[in-house]
């Protein structure tokens, strides 16, 4: 640490540093123990407990290894911060995910990097999928599996993102009668229910759950307790959520109370290891 950083951190009272914690959970979305218990000269314990008491003023949420924010609306981050963050997660995730598939459904595949990682679970399986989708990432890497049938919606396309939104895209989820929605969200709330930073892209979130039987949402950790801008769904419209949280994430617990099946993926075993908690 430095002179001027000694100095800055060397007197700061447990009331302010929690204070200045708090701040940079707004600011950055995100924050973790190590870094700050370096940057403070005091040790992890000490910041995991200014970050036990902000919790418990409802302003930020704990997850493994630091905290994030409980009820910031952000800007979207890029598709390539979004595709590398939890990447071991997302793809154990997508395993347990897929597990719930069954062969010759019509599935429509939605946009983001936990679904890309879905769409890369697929492959070699042999399930006879008809896959719909609005994303052209999604669909390239479906675009040569074995009986299966790729649909590309129509729309405008996202830079960045690679997938479709607009009037087109909702328009295509009704054409068809689908049997799972498996979504990608920005957010997951007791209250707020399935939330998305992008209106647009919300929107045709809402056109393909009307068109599928069940819903299938599929979120890592950081997305729970989370309020994005536009809700989506109700947090009872989902019949799973497949994440790598654990059970007893109070996000979690308000989803089986509300009928949701619930799988937890074990982050430190194989892919296929999961925990499926029972609905009341």
């Amino acid at each position: 640490m430095n002179h001027n950083l000694r100095e800055r951190v060397g007197l700061v009272s447990a009331k302010t540093r929690r204070a200045q914690i708090g701040q940079r959970v707004l600011d950055e979305g995100e924050i973790e123990y190590a870094s700050l218990a370096q940057e403070y000269g005091v040790s992890e314990m000490t910041i995991r407990r200014d970050v036990e008491a902000l919790e418990a003023s409802g302003l930020v949420r704990r997850v493994t290894g630091g905290a994030i924010a409980a009820y910031r609306k952000a800007e979207e981050p890029p598709f390539e911060s979004r595709a590398m963050r939890s990447a071991t997660e997302k793809m154990h995730i997508a395993e347990a995910a897929v597990q719930l598939l069954e062969p010759g459904e019509t599935v429509i595949l939605d946009s983001g990097s936990t679904v890309l990682a879905v769409a890369r679970a697929i492959r070699g399986r042999n399930l006879g999928l008809t896959i719909v989708t609005p994303s052209l990432l999604a669909a390239i890497e479906l675009a040569d599996e074995p009986d299966t049938t790729v649909i590309v919606t129509g729309g405008n396309l996202r830079a960045g993102e690679l997938s479709l939104i607009g009037f087109e895209t909702e328009a295509a989820y009704r054409l068809y009668n689908c049997d799972t929605f498996i979504m990608g969200v920005a957010g997951v709330d007791p209250v707020r229910g399935l939330t998305d930073y992008h209106r647009v892209e919300g929107s045709a979130k809402r056109a393909a759950a009307a068109s599928a039987d069940r819903i299938i949402v599929v979120a890592d950790e950081s997305k729970l307790g989370r309020v994005q801008l536009l809700t989506v769904a109700p947090l009872s419209a989902a019949g799973h959520i497949v994440t790598d949280s654990d059970p007893e994430d109070p996000t979690l617990v308000a989803a089986r109370n509300l009928g949701v099946e619930v799988i937890c993926v074990d982050r430190d075993g194989s892919p296929n290891d999961v925990v499926r908690t029972e609905t009341p």
